[in-house]
């Protein structure tokens, strides 16, 4: 069983993750707004594992229930690498797997990185 942090490598932060996670901006109320947020993850996890990791990680030390962060649906796409020519060396950058978390309404992570 790996842990969390293994799981969950990194936050992927681009200007449209950026726009993702600040959810609709025609929705007024705060209450109303689902957030996604995109993260780089272990290429061996599955979106139960990313699901579970998300809510430990973000969870840790909250008592209240409604504090508590909640994943409703997790999306994951694999990046195969792109093959690179230095010279007349030809290398290959790593494969990558990247998730999409979206959160219940009117959560959000605080600790994202952005």
């Amino acid at each position: 069983m790996k842990s969390p942090h293994e799981i969950i490598l990194r936050p992927f932060i681009t200007e449209r993750t950026v726009s993702l996670s600040q959810g609709d901006p025609h929705i007024h109320e705060e209450q109303n707004i689902t957030r996604k947020y995109t993260f780089i993850v272990d290429m061996d996890a599955n979106k139960v594992e990313i699901k579970d990791a998300i809510e430990s990680i973000y969870n840790a030390g909250k008592k209240k229930k409604d504090e508590l962060v909640v994943v409703q649906k997790v999306h994951t796409i694999k990046l195969h690498g792109k093959t690179r020519r230095v010279g007349r060396n030809i290398g290959k950058k790593p494969d990558r797997k990247k998730a999409i978390v979206t959160l219940a309404k009117g959560q959000i992570l605080e600790d994202y990185g952005v």
